[in-house]
């Protein structure tokens, strides 16, 4: 028996499936992103470790809010996102976070790769999603733009003065 989607869309199946797949690669990357990013909360040691601490704190709940952010403009779609763990897992662009404690500077570079791997693939999205949906192309410049704005700011503390 074939069920009927519940939630239907204005795109057209072939805009709503590419725009789709745009929206599951954002999901599990800015999941993952903000998963990593309270690892290495809980686990930054070293001489700015407060200042540290509280930068990631800010990371986890903005890629927290903008994965909210991309699943429900999934669902309002008709697509049923998925943020499961064993989907992030499997699909996430983020590089893995060893475990153990983490100086700073480790941190830094970390989270500079981090970003740099979801901004690229976001970026993409929005190249994607061109000629295919306008609303979700413009979310995804959004967080990419604040996104880029945090790459800068991470970046900053490994130059050299």
């Amino acid at each position: 028996m074939t069920r009927k989607a519940p939630i239907s869309s204005a795109l057209s199946d072939t805009e709503r499936d590419i725009t789709a797949k745009v929206l599951q690669h954002s999901l599990v990357d800015l999941v993952d992103l903000h998963l990593v990013a309270k690892q290495a909360h809980w686990t930054v040691i070293g001489p700015f470790f407060r200042s540290m601490h509280l930068q990631l704190d800010e990371l986890v709940a903005a890629a927290r809010g903008y994965a909210d952010d991309v699943a429900e403009r999934a669902a309002a779609l008709g697509v049923p996102p998925d943020g499961r763990v064993q989907t992030v897992a499997d699909g996430s662009d983020v590089p893995a976070f060893d475990t153990g404690w983490h100086d700073g500077r480790e941190i830094v570079e970390f989270i500079v790769t981090a970003l740099d791997k979801v901004i690229r693939r976001l970026r993409a999205g929005i190249d994607e999603t061109d000629k295919t949906d306008l609303v979700t192309q413009d979310m995804l410049i959004e967080i990419t733009a604040k996104l880029e704005e945090a790459h800068w700011m991470w970046q900053a503390q490994l130059a050299k003065s």
